[in-house]
């Protein structure tokens, strides 16, 4: 970990695309400022680690629906899937203009 001093109003920068300014410091409070790229996204470290639980959540699959997925599934009629009619379309007629 790159650990660094920096007063108010002195900053850092990360790549070309990301400004980190201290703006105030109050007592054991830092309050800084991200200059960055509409597509970067900046989160606080706790609704960070949120949002990766939440992930790590959602691609585990849940076994009991799996199952019931799967019997769904299987109790659906199995008849083979018929293509759609095809409707054949004419040209037009020369006109005799």
């Amino acid at each position: 970990m790159l650990v660094l001093t920096r007063k108010v109003g002195e900053g850092i920068a990360i790549g070309d695309d990301i400004k980190i300014v201290v703006m105030q410091i109050k007592g054991k409070q830092v309050r800084l400022g991200i200059k960055a790229g509409a597509s970067t996204i900046v989160h606080r470290e706790e609704i960070y680690q949120r949002i990766q639980e939440e992930n790590r959540r959602a691609s585990t699959s849940d076994e009991h629906a799996v199952n019931q997925a799967s019997q769904l599934i299987g109790t659906q009629d199995q008849t083979p899937a018929r293509s759609p009619l095809r409707r054949h379309v004419r040209p037009p007629k020369p006109t005799d203009d």
